[in-house]
Order: C-alpha cells, then sequence, then structure tokens
C-alpha cells in the first residue's frame, strides 16, 4: 500500500494506542508496511496476526467512511477467520486468475465465508487476459472465463475482468494508479465498473442492518 498510494513515513500516534491513518489520493489507509521496512519479513504466528488486525481495524482513527476496504492475504487461515469472527462484515470480493489452478483457491475463500455467514459480493478476474502493447492483439495466457464461470456456477455475482496491461503495472509500481494517472482510459473504467457494483450490493444489504459478527465453529 505505501509503494501503491506513494506514501511514505510513519502514522502519526493520536493517543495511547490509536494511530492516525495516512492518507494519499483522498484515501484514509493504513498497513504494516508503515510499521516496518518495505524488506523487512512478516513472520508471525496466529496470535500476532490477530492482534495486528485488531490493532488495524480498533486502533486507527478512521474517523466516518463510506466504506472500509481490507485487503486480505490468500487463502482460508488466522486472518480471514479472525475478521470473520470479530467484525459484522458486509460482504467478500473474491479476486482470481482464469485458470483452474487458482480457482482452486478461490473456492476454499468462498466456501469458507459462505461457511461464517459472510456475504459474498461478488467475483473479479484478475489477469483475464493480455494486451500486446506493440501490435494490440489479445492473448488469453492464463485461459479466459474461469472466474466468470464459477461465479455462475455458485450463483455469486461477477464483477468483472480486469486485463493484463502494462499500463497498469507501471502505474501501480509508480505509485499512480490508473484511476489517477489515466482516469478517462479504458483500464480505469474496468476498475470503476467493478466498484460501482460492489457499492450496489452494499446499497442493496442495507436492507439487513446490525447483522452481529457471526460464530465460528468447528465440526
Amino acid at each position: 500500500m505505501p509503494r501503491l498510494l506513494h506514501l511514505s513515513g510513519r502514522p502519526e500516534v493520536v493517543s495511547g494506542r490509536v494511530l492516525k491513518p495516512m492518507e494519499g489520493y483522498g484515501l484514509k489507509v493504513m498497513s504494516i508496511g508503515f510499521l516496518v521496512d518495505e524488506e523487512t519479513p512478516m513472520i508471525w504466528r496466529g496470535p500476532m496476526v490477530m492482534s495486528a488486525l485488531t490493532q488495524m481495524l480498533r486502533e486507527v482513527q478512521w474517523g466516518d467512511l463510506d466504506v472500509l476496504v481490507v485487503d486480505m492475504p490468500p487463502g482460508t487461515g488466522d486472518a480471514q477467520l479472525t475478521m470473520a469472527q470479530q467484525v459484522p462484515l458486509a460482504g467478500a470480493v473474491i479476486v482470481s486468475t482464469p485458470q483452474d489452478l487458482a480457482l482452486i483457491d478461490a473456492r476454499k475463500g468462498l466456501n469458507m465465508f459462505k461457511k461464517v455467514d459472510v456475504p459474498l459480493l461478488g467475483i473479479v478476474e484478475n489477469m483475464s487476459y493480455f494486451i500486446a502493447p506493440d501490435t494490440g492483439n489479445r492473448y488469453d495466457i492464463f485461459g479466459h472465463g474461469g472466474a466468470r464461470a464459477e461465479a455462475e456456477r455458485l450463483g455469486v455475482p461477477f464483477l468483472g475482468e480486469v486485463p493484463l496491461v502494462m499500463e497498469i503495472r507501471e502505474m501501480s509500481d509508480a505509485g499512480t494508479p490508473v484511476v489517477i494517472s489515466n482516469p478517462d482510459g479504458p483500464q480505469a473504467k474496468v476498475y470503476r465498473d467493478i466498484a460501482a457494483k460492489v457499492w450496489d450490493q452494499l446499497q442493496a444489504a442495507k436492507a439487513n442492518p446490525g447483522r452481529a459478527a457471526p460464530a465460528i465453529v468447528f465440526d
């Protein structure tokens, strides 16, 4: 997140353990990346992960937000279970590349969130296809349509296809995401369309307010 949003420095301590979030491009953001050096590995056991998540959620002065997005690592481990148990989540978005190997993990994530009663807002197909910068030809390097087919099979909304385009990689590495560097371009439109679909799902879910955090029961 520090690199993607071109942010550096340490968060300000407001009082006690409460941190003031960093801000970039109008977004409030908090990341372990602000607290440790970029090359420092986070070799953490489960309780440490849970403690860090709790601090990010409850000991950051977020203020009023339209939505809080938590970027989770892949898998169905301590981080995901802690989030599902401690926070009344509005929903989960699953991101997967199209090939069968990636969809295996995506299915596990989908099924985990179903088991803990977290609504599924939809699936995004990342690296959906490659556009050659010299010819403009399209290549389905990882296959194509796997995430859409999985969404249809499970009855989950399909949110969109993010292509494998050099502009996205270059601008992300430079700290100026395409929605900032080229807001009227086709790649920015892909992200805006996905965000709009997620927002529509969240607005629809407001008909069921006050949902308590689910209990997690191991069979």
